[in-house]
């Protein structure tokens, strides 16, 4: 970082350069943030002069990035079946991974309803198939899908979670290329009672074979009350990162979707992926997240 992007008087003020082997820390969290201000927001760090002066490790930080998605059975708020225009949205946010809901034909029962070939073309994203049903796009309407280089440490399968309209949950081991981690994706019921019972199935999911992995819970959990309600029964392991309306994707009232992580700290930036396309796909709005999988 050349010295004329610090203001005036900052390098005395930071007690001025103290070569690379006594490096300042006030001077090095300065550098970072003139360093994150004119690579722009969302740029990555790349190593450089100052990385060889020993200010900051070279090399990006392990981020992975996250997204959940209840597609409407590719109908979209206006009612045509248009499952192309998920590929679209899937594009925009460009996951690393993502967990989709209603992943079903609209029409014929048993049928794929989304293009796998064409997404994995324009999104580097594959489908995980459950290991129960491996001929089939996911489990009871959910699907998860990964970026190509994924490596799966334990195939995904398919939990049955009950309810009138069966639901169903994913539960798979993966390293993304930072490290193992145990993902749930998920649809929960309309019924509260039914949704908290669901809960402490997933509870359970979450504890696996005991194993201390970091585990990433995603999904529509149609619930947006804490308390005595299912993320009240969450909220035992996970902690609750503050609600994001998503629902309807027109003009979105309730927090009906989330994402959830086990150590929390590695859950950054979790916001709506709110784009004029994806308003026109579903009835719900994606939800998105970092992973810094350094701090799991």
């Amino acid at each position: 970082m050349a010295r004329r992007h610090l203001r005036p008087g900052a390098w005395r003020r930071l007690g001025g350069f103290r070569g690379a082997d006594r490096p300042d820390r006030r001077l090095d969290r300065h550098l970072d943030r003139c360093g994150a201000h004119h690579r722009g927001r969302g740029a990555r760090r790349r190593p450089g002069r100052l990385a060889l002066l020993g200010f900051y490790p070279p090399g990006p930080r392990a981020t992975v990035k996250v997204a959940t998605w209840n597609i409407h059975r590719g109908r979209g708020t206006a009612g045509p079946f248009r499952p192309n225009r998920i590929a679209e949205v899937i594009a925009e946010i460009r996951p690393d991974l993502i967990a989709l809901q209603e992943a079903q034909h609209y029409l014929r029962r048993g049928t794929p309803m989304l293009d796998a070939a064409r997404i994995e073309d324009e999104t580097g994203l594959r489908p995980l198939p459950v290991v129960q049903r491996p001929d089939h796009q996911g489990w009871r309407s959910n699907l998860l899908l990964a970026r190509r280089g994924a490596r799966l440490l334990r195939g995904p399968i398919g939990l049955k979670l009950g309810g009138w309209e069966p639901r169903g949950a994913i539960l798979a081991e993966l390293d993304l290329g930072s490290g193992p981690l145990r993902v749930i994706a998920a649809h929960l019921s309309l019924g509260p009672e039914r949704r908290r019972r669901q809960a402490e199935m997933l509870l359970q999911a979450a504890r696996g074979d005991g194993s201390s992995l970091p585990v990433l819970l995603m999904g529509d959990l149609n619930e947006w009350r804490e308390g005595a309600s299912a993320l009240g029964v969450l909220a035992r392991r996970f902690a609750m990162p503050p609600p994001l309306r998503s629902f309807p994707a027109f003009r979105p009232i309730w927090a009906l979707d989330h994402i959830l992580a086990d150590p929390a700290a590695m859950l950054r930036q979790v916001a709506v992926h709110d784009t004029r396309l994806a308003r026109r796909a579903s009835d719900h709005l994606p939800l998105t997240a970092r992973l810094e999988m350094d701090a799991a």
